[in-house]
């Protein structure tokens, strides 16, 4: 791993695309709710926010971007969060930043990164996390993507280490490939986290996603449930 150290809906009618969003909601609250804490009483919560930076992931990054600086916001009301981002990219470009606690701090190091062609790298983001966690400890790895060239097999090993560790994934798929969707969900179940789908075209459908996982990171779900995205807008907009 590279270390980058650059600074960087209406109310109506319930449609059936909207019933079956509803029941990957209530499916993705029930597993947050059965989490622990994602960090000790009285110190700040630590996640690694991943993103697919390749050529696919340019409208997923672009709303990333803009919907960030929610995250802090939000963990702030429940005890501050430090996060480092993480990104793959091109041919065998992996680079994790330097931990920020604050949004502007990450939008910095954002809007330094372009997107490029190439394959995923999902196992070595795996394993940067587990090598942040032995420095100290990390809560939460949120992941962002749509694709999935690596074995499975390969990336269960790892997250089931991550899982022994303490360290749960939040796992977003962009997209319905089944393929990317087991594997995705694998990744989440061996960790004890949670996995999620969402649409970058329904506008705050990701920003929901990152607040909640950034809320849980800071506080765990008793934290979440205590907010504003524990209520019905939470329930809603989560996939």
């Amino acid at each position: 791993m590279t270390r980058d150290t650059r600074t960087p809906a209406k109310t109506g009618d319930t449609k059936p695309t909207e019933r079956s969003a509803s029941r990957e909601v209530d499916a993705f609250l029930e597993q947050a709710r059965a989490l622990g804490p994602a960090r000790t009483a009285g110190g700040r919560g630590r996640l690694i926010f991943a993103l697919d930076a390749t050529m696919s992931r340019q409208p997923t990054w672009d709303s990333a971007l803009h919907l960030q600086a929610q995250m802090f916001d939000e963990a702030a009301r429940v005890g501050g969060l430090d996060i480092q981002l993480v990104y793959f990219r091109g041919f065998r470009e992996c680079r994790a930043s330097r931990w920020v606690s604050d949004g502007r701090a990450l939008r910095d190091l954002m809007t330094r990164i372009e997107v490029r062609g190439g394959h995923t790298q999902i196992g070595k983001v795996l394993a940067h996390a587990r090598k942040e966690n032995g420095k100290k400890p990390v809560g939460v790895l949120v992941f962002v993507g749509d694709a999935l060239e690596e074995s499975i097999d390969d990336l269960a090993a790892t997250a089931g280490e991550l899982g022994m560790l303490g360290v749960k994934a939040f796992v977003f798929q962009e997209g319905q490939d089944p393929i990317v969707e087991r594997g995705f969900r694998e990744i989440a179940r061996l960790t004890g986290g949670a996995y999620a789908r969402f649409d970058t075209n329904a506008a705050g459908q990701l920003g929901e996603l990152l607040k909640a996982a950034a809320v849980y990171a800071a506080g765990g779900y008793k934290a979440l449930s205590a907010t504003g995205l524990g209520g019905r807008k939470l329930i809603e907009q989560l996939k």
